[in-house]
């Protein structure tokens, strides 16, 4: 199986900012949510990172139909899927992102990616039940999922995501439509 970072991997972007920006168009006041405060104290302190991201979300309130909004999202940036993944994908594909859940499970569907793993974040208030789908969490979730689990090839374009290439066959680091193997050992 083959295994995939989502944001700037498969997507050319970070889907959360690019749904972020299109609920500012559609609500712009939504801006008033998110207070500067926030954004500087997260830039001091890096090690609370899923309480920032929390506290972001909570820009999710002001949507009564937060699944129509995500799929007047994903009709509009469906393009930025790149083309060199639907060029590869295979039915068993999986992708594991730390993005949430709500946000990628419609554009998995769309795209036949049965396999998803994602931070699971609430849609309406923008907590979070558990952990963020980040660095080490992905090799435990994928375990999770797939006991005995093999990777054949694993693309993203983080070097957080370095758990992950360790178990892989092989690995690659995605930069914009570039794909170089991963030396793991570097």
């Amino acid at each position: 199986m083959n295994v995939y970072d989502f944001d700037k991997t498969i997507y050319d972007g970070d889907s959360t900012v690019d749904f972020y920006k299109y609920c500012l168009c559609v609500k712009p006041f939504i801006i008033f949510r998110f207070p500067l405060l926030t954004a500087v104290r997260f830039l001091f302190d890096s090690g609370k990172k899923q309480l920032f991201k929390e506290r972001f979300y909570r820009f999710l309130r002001a949507f009564s139909d937060i699944d129509k909004t995500v799929d007047c999202f994903w009709d509009i940036h469906q393009t930025k899927i790149k083309l060199w993944y639907l060029e590869k994908q295979k039915p068993d594909d999986v992708v594991i992102s730390a993005s949430p859940d709500f946000l990628l499970k419609p554009i998995c569907s769309r795209l036949g990616i049965n396999e998803l793993m994602a931070s699971v974040v609430d849609k309406k208030t923008g907590r979070y039940s558990g952990i963020n789908c980040w660095g080490q969490e992905k090799v435990r979730r994928f375990y999770e999922r797939f006991e005995n689990g093999k990777i054949d090839s694993f693309y993203s374009d983080s070097y957080s995501d370095a758990p992950l290439a360790k178990i892989s066959k092989q690995a690659y680091i995605v930069k914009n439509d570039k794909i170089t193997a991963w030396d793991i050992n570097k």
